[in-house]
């Protein structure tokens, strides 16, 4: 059997009112013998896209059983244009997702048992607590773990949220990696989230400031979580190796694929470091490849889920999760149990692919803008 197309679906993931910017992009492999497995990346879809068929006339041809050669001849052209970061490694990663998906379906067996086989049936997740009531409705929902997101009254609402479930609900705040988001900054906030237990205290300065984020770790008394923004394993590594973090975040998108996102899992497991992929971007189909890999992990933590989401996610792929209680089952379908919905992908061609910003006048795009009145910004 051997790789004869490799075919890219971008589509928009978001509506005009809610994430206007967010895209999905997916592959779908196809071979000479009928089969076709389908994948995800991300890193900024519209640029993967064409990362995508650069790369395609190394994929054709190729056995799509082997999966760590394609894989490391992938990796290994990509080198020559420096370091490509989230877009390189996203265009790995699609083609790497859909590779797993057709070997399974190929072999008839669920992706997470050729992975090592699965130690749990079902994944527990956490939901995003935008606001008082959404924090409720999870809770009604059965879900035991929330997340908050930046630093405006994060103290306060976590004390509220902590007042009125008591801890049997875990929660973790999400301060968004900012680059004005300094170090002292963070361990201000940090010290005084720490009496309220949270599961992590994610991105508290930028991926980008190693320095910094040690820093935080060393003075805040909370499990630091990090890692939607580094693509590989190579990337994450040191950060684990030197006890800054506790928990990984590897984004299923864009870190490289399945058997990177295996490989780090390992690295972190040797160093005592939990695993909970960030998902708060992408579409279903890195979704479902995620619960498949963590159903085999000894060290996962939780996996990110996004509530009632726009239309189009429960439209474009088949082979829907099933929730139950806050967690997500694990499927026994061949490869990754799912396939996408052509005619609904179309039903939501792309829009603008940038990140909009601030539309204040004032606002200077960086750092000035985030301290006007700091006290009030830090309160709480």
């Amino acid at each position: 059997m051997r790789i004869t197309e490799v075919r890219t679906f971008l589509v928009s993931g978001g509506t005009p009112e809610r994430a206007s910017w967010r895209h999905w992009l997916f592959v779908k492999l196809h071979t000479d013998a009928g089969l076709y497995g389908v994948g995800e990346c991300w890193g900024w879809p519209r640029v993967v896209q064409t990362a995508i068929a650069d790369l395609t006339p190394l994929v054709v041809g190729e056995d799509p059983f082997l999966i760590e050669r394609i894989w490391q001849k992938l990796y290994a052209s990509t080198q020559g244009h420096g370091m490509t970061g989230v877009v390189g490694s996203g265009a790995v990663t699609g083609i790497e997702l859909a590779l797993w998906d057709l070997k399974g379906k190929a072999l008839g067996t669920p992706v997470w048992n050729l992975l090592g086989g699965k130690m749990r049936d079902r994944i527990r997740l956490y939901g995003h607590a935008f606001d008082d009531g959404r924090a409720r409705e999870l809770a009604d929902r059965g879900f035991t773990a929330m997340k908050l997101f930046g630093w405006r009254d994060a103290v306060s609402r976590v004390r509220k949220l902590r007042g009125e479930f008591g801890p049997d609900i875990d929660l973790m705040v999400d301060a968004g990696g900012g680059p004005w988001q300094t170090p002292a900054d963070a361990i201000s906030l940090g010290r005084r989230l720490e009496r309220y237990g949270l599961l992590f205290y994610e991105d508290p300065v930028s991926a980008l400031d190693a320095g910094g984020l040690a820093r935080v770790a060393q003075a805040v008394d909370l499990p630091i979580a990090i890692g939607e923004a580094y693509p590989g394993m190579f990337a994450l590594r040191p950060l684990i190796e030197r006890g800054v973090i506790d928990v990984a975040q590897p984004d299923t998108g864009r870190f490289g694929g399945l058997w990177q996102m295996k490989k780090l899992a390992a690295i972190a497991e040797a160093h005592q470091v939990m695993v909970a992929p960030h998902q708060g971007s992408l579409g279903p189909v890195a979704e479902m490849a995620a619960i498949h890999l963590l159903a085999t992990l000894p060290n996962y933590l939780i996996h990110e889920y996004l509530v009632n989401d726009v239309p189009q996610r429960y439209e474009v792929m088949t082979g829907q999760p099933a929730i139950e209680d806050g967690h997500i089952l694990v499927p026994d379908r061949p490869g990754l149990g799912v396939d996408l919905d052509e005619e609904a992908i179309a039903r939501y061609p792309p829009r603008g692919n940038a990140i909009p910003v601030d539309a204040d006048p004032d606002y200077d795009y960086q750092y000035v803008a985030a301290h006007r009145r700091r006290a009030a910004w830090l309160a709480g």
